[in-house]
């Protein structure tokens, strides 16, 4: 066995490394494209009610720090509460993949799961996490955002994870 120098180790040298390393590429990308259409999706419809961007994401951070702290924190909660939203999203399409390796019909109906997915998403997120872990106190949530929320989900979160994870896992040959 030849002794290798740090400039001449590849990763296709290091046990598993070559097979973790492009799906977790796969899983990030779909992490930022839900993320992104997501948080473009939620800017449109609060923009004509007067809410900045940077509102929008504060409302994220509320999540974990309060209501309070994310509004008086500035650039600072905004960002943080990016980094949450996409935190969230990633995992999601960690979590798509997770399923779509053991379920393998995930792969051949991506659409119908997609929309399956981001709706289960949706729930866990909206009706179960946020509501009773939240750090902000509940609110009344209007009817019509709750629609728009779960079909922004459905479509601009589930199904961009599942056809990013077929593209990751067929490329693979799992």
């Amino acid at each position: 066995m030849k002794a290798m120098t740090p400039s001449a180790l590849r990763s296709s040298d290091l046990p598993g490394a070559a097979a973790v390393r492009p799906v977790w590429g796969w899983v990030l990308l779909a992490g930022v494209v839900a993320g992104t259409l997501d948080l473009l999706f939620t800017v449109a419809w609060w923009a004509p009610q007067g809410v900045a961007p940077v509102r929008v994401l504060h409302s994220v951070a509320a999540w974990a720090i309060g209501r309070e702290a994310a509004l008086s924190g500035g650039v600072a909660t905004a960002g943080f509460g990016a980094a949450l939203h996409y935190a969230l999203m990633t995992a999601m399409a960690a979590g798509y993949v997770a399923f779509a390796r053991r379920f393998r019909e995930w792969l051949r109906h991506p659409v119908a799961t997609g929309l399956l997915y981001g709706a289960a998403c949706y729930t866990l997120l909206h009706v179960i996490v946020v509501p009773n872990f939240s750090a902000a106190p509940p609110r009344v949530v209007r009817p019509e955002w709750m629609l728009a929320c779960l079909a922004a989900h459905m479509l601009l979160v589930g199904v961009p994870c599942a056809l990013i994870a077929r593209r990751a896992l067929r490329s693979r040959r799992h």
